[in-house]
């Protein structure tokens, strides 16, 4: 029982299909508009989450309802890649989408935390397929040259819906009800669907017997599910990253996935197609190497952006509405420099230059964001996210075309998959890594701003409630703070000032720490991409795919 393809015995090549413009711009669209609600159920669920434990009654559940979500889109992304491969991209696109749906409404009639936690689990499962395939699309209807002026254009989709999403959840959670932030997805779903349906073509290789190695799957589930459980509880605190827990849960991930290259080579030189085929990976100068930079990239991209709007309220002084609304200027730029990317990389049909040139960018942006202190501005801090954001479009759009361009066509679908799920852990890995440096180093940052003696004259329990930085935002428990102060008059209300002013310095260290993890891991970024070997990029598409209407 294995995933593979099996050629059948004929030195014929098949007809590379020449795509109708209708059919290219309508696909094109369907792929845009299903990417696009992806990115908005994970933007949206966010802002409704207090209501939603507020109806449901479920607080202790409620880490539940982003990680089950974040676990099962994980481990699907490579599964769904090499079936789209053997199955062809419609079919799988349309499973995909068609099992998201069903547990986007399901989420919405949930009646229980438990029940949302299953059926978000669902939504996941289909999820997973929707970002790998909609970027194999792509390969499936421009040959290289051309792949990144498109890669670029339908990126845009991620960025819009990163800027709408915390509006739209917002709104609907208002103004109708929390369900609605899961319900929105199936008017847009189904339109595309439709257009799915009717007008896309198949996009498969063909000449291909397909057989399911069940056991390759299996192994891929066991292997990445304790090391994102691993990730995510150590992340947040959960558990320590040296506890029993964080250790089992790291060891048996290395077991299993030692255990899952060891039988996928074995079942590669036996001639099947096992779910992952580690000889992709053997082309270190372009896969692998462009692999590991993505992956960097998204650690790095995380880590940067997470507190930022922790940054902006608690230290800057805006509204938690404002902060939100400064990282708009940051999906612009992002789209920015997918689509200015992808325009030089196909007028030029190479991309090393540019690969370096958007971690160049990446850098500047992250050594500006280390220039903010208590003082900055919401200037500052746009300024800074300016060159960042176009690093990062840039790059991460520019990966996808690299890493197509470096496989046969029929693997496009599983090489596309395996750069989404790289992405994928980095983003759980810099969460994690990044904030864990930023919780342990605000205390003792805090600390050492706080004046001796007020240190001295404060009570211990006092300081300790500002040991967690978020008492700023609360506003109930800063009305209680700020009367207890004042009721020692001017005295009392200096005293205040001083602590509020070592919170906000005891912040901004420990934000910069996590700013300087980004900036190594930026300039090992930049290291890695001055080993990456440049293929110019085909202007003609690869024999074996083909339209079955």
């Amino acid at each position: 029982m294995q995933t593979g393809s099996v050629p059948e015995q004929t030195t014929k090549q098949p007809e590379v299909f020449q795509f109708s413009g209708r059919t290219i711009a309508f696909t094109l669209v369907g792929t845009m508009l299903i990417t696009f609600i992806a990115t908005l159920d994970q933007t949206v669920v966010g802002t409704a989450l207090p209501r939603i434990v507020a109806d449901l009654q479920g607080f202790e559940q409620i880490a539940w309802i982003t990680t089950i979500y974040l676990l099962t889109s994980t481990v699907t992304i490579p599964i769904y890649g090499k079936l789209s491969d053997l199955f062809g991209r419609k079919v799988m696109f349309l499973a995909a989408i068609t099992i998201f749906l069903i547990g986007s409404a399901l989420c919405g009639a949930a009646q229980s935390m438990t029940q949302l936690v299953i059926f978000r689990a669902l939504q996941g499962i289909g999820a997973g397929g929707l970002q790998p395939i909609a970027s194999a699309v792509v390969a499936d209807l421009f040959p290289p040259r051309q792949r990144g002026r498109w890669v670029g254009v339908t990126s845009s989709s991620y960025a819009l819906a990163a800027i709408v999403g915390p509006l739209v959840g917002g709104l609907l959670t208002d103004a109708v009800s929390w369900r609605w932030v899961f319900y929105i997805n199936l008017p847009l779903g189904l339109i595309a669907v439709g257009v799915l349906i009717f007008v896309m073509p198949t996009l498969r290789t063909p000449n291909k017997r397909v057989i399911i190695d069940y056991l390759g799957v299996l192994l891929l589930v066991l292997a990445t599910l304790p090391l994102l459980l691993g990730f995510t509880w150590a992340g947040d605190r959960t558990i320590d990253w040296l506890s029993w827990q964080s250790l089992g849960l790291f060891g048996a991930a290395l077991v299993l996935l030692v255990v899952l290259v060891v039988y996928s080579a074995w079942q590669e030189r036996l001639g099947r197609g096992p779910i992952v085929e580690p000889s992709m990976f053997t082309n270190v100068r372009i896969f692998s190497i462009s692999l590991v930079a993505a992956m960097l990239i998204s650690v790095v991209l995380i880590g940067a952006v997470y507190f930022l709007p922790v940054f902006m309220q608690s230290v800057v002084g805006v509204s938690a509405t404002s902060s939100g609304l400064t990282l708009i200027p940051f999906a612009l730029c992002s789209i920015a420099g997918a689509v200015i990317g992808g325009q030089i990389s196909s007028a030029t049909g190479r991309y090393k230059v540019q690969a370096l040139a958007g971690a160049v960018l990446m850098i500047v942006g992250v050594l500006l964001l280390l220039r903010l202190d208590i003082h900055a501005s919401v200037l500052d801090v746009l300024l800074s996210l300016a060159p960042l954001g176009i690093g990062v479009g840039s790059s991460l759009a520019l990966s996808i075309v690299i890493i197509q361009n470096a496989v046969p066509q029929h693997k496009i679908g599983q090489a596309t998959a395996a750069a989404l799920f790289f992405r994928q852990i980095g983003q759980s890995l810099g969460l994690a890594a990044i904030g864990s440096v930023v919780i342990s180093a605000y205390v003792p940052a805090f600390h050492q701003a706080l004046p001796p003696e007020l240190k001295q004259a404060l009570p211990a329990q006092i300081i300790n409630v500002f040991e967690n930085p978020l008492v700023l935002l609360s506003t109930d428990a800063m009305v209680k703070i700020r009367a207890g102060f004042e009721h020692f008059g001017a005295q009392g209300h200096a005293a205040l000032q001083a602590v509020l002013g070592a919170v906000k310095v005891g912040l901004t260290e420990s934000i910069h720490q996590g700013f300087v993890v980004c900036l190594i891991l930026m300039v090992l970024t930049l290291v890695v991409l001055l080993f990456l070997k440049e293929v110019p990029l085909r202007s003609e598409q690869h024999a074996g795919v083909q339209q079955e209407d």
